[in-house]
């Protein structure tokens, strides 16, 4: 096996073909981080979202999309200009991956590509693991999503963040408030096939545990992009509790718990789940 995707692998706990495909996703999504840095491609733009949180603040469950959003509106940006060295940073660790960018179906802000590779190919070079011969398809596509906000909405902060595999390389990432901002505001106001995301309401509770406050300006430029309702000037942290209170008494907790328990190995963090737990908890938001 490549040296530098050992070093990478080992660390993950695998017990199952479905760790094996989890584990080489996690590790690919890093790998085109390194390819996307080597590319100049965070000089314009800054990583967020779930997996950013995983990556670069230790949060326990898996994300499946990368997730980025440009330092300054573009709507002429083009995303292909990066594909070639992402490319080859994908091949230089021996990885079979294309790259693909996807055609917009409708007119937004959100230019997409995706990675994709054959699994069980991948999992046959790496783990040679012969139960993937009769239990993963001939034609299963290992994917990778991602996605850059090409309008994004303001007082964002950011910093930059250094990794050390698969050879050291910098990410410029929003920072933790802006982080938060973008997902109360994900909470508040993400329509999923009429379900609650349970994702969402996990990273919540990461947030807070981390003592994480929000970037209020930013979370205002959020919801009034998203033509959210509410009285920007006077809008504070004790709006936003009740804001959240509010929310957390309309939620289907089974259904949310339903949502993210494939993504995490510890289900019993959910037991306490209800709107009791999060209106609670939602009593030590800080805005900053």
């Amino acid at each position: 096996m490549d040296t530098i995707l050992n070093e990478m692998l080992k660390k993950y706990d695998i017990t199952s073909i479905d760790d094996e495909k989890q584990a080489l996703k996690e590790v690919v999504q890093e790998i085109a981080l390194c390819g996307l840095s080597r590319a100049g491609f965070f000089k314009v733009s800054a990583f967020y979202g779930g997996t950013a949180l995983r990556i670069c603040y230790g949060l326990d469950r898996f994300s499946e999309d990368l997730d980025f959003s440009l330092l300054v509106p573009n709507l002429d940006f083009n995303l292909s200009d990066y594909f070639n060295i992402l490319q080859d940073q994908i091949n230089s660790v021996g990885l079979n991956f294309t790259i693909e960018e996807k055609d917009k179906t409708k007119d937004s802000a959100i230019k997409s590509a995706f990675l994709k590779g054959n699994t069980r190919e991948h999992i046959l070079t790496f783990y040679n693991d012969p139960k993937a011969q009769n239990s993963v398809s001939s034609n299963e596509l290992l994917k990778i999503k991602f996605e850059v906000d090409t309008n994004p909405p303001d007082y964002a902060n950011f910093e930059n963040k250094y990794l050390l595999l698969p050879s050291p390389f910098k990410v410029k990432i929003y920072d933790l408030p802006s982080l938060f901002a973008g997902k109360i505001h994900a909470v508040i106001c993400r329509s999923w096939k009429n379900r609650v995301k349970g994702r969402d309401l996990y990273d919540y509770v990461f947030y807070l545990s981390k003592g994480a406050s929000v970037n209020l300006e930013h979370l205002k430029a959020r919801l009034k992009q998203t033509n959210y309702p509410f009285d920007s000037e006077t809008f504070d942290n004790e709006s936003l509790i009740n804001l959240l209170c509010e929310h957390f008494d309309t939620i289907d907790y089974t259904q949310a718990k339903s949502d993210v328990e494939p993504f995490i190995k510890d289900k019993s963090k959910l037991n306490l789940w209800s709107a009791e737990f999060f209106k609670d908890i939602t009593q030590n938001l800080k805005i900053s």
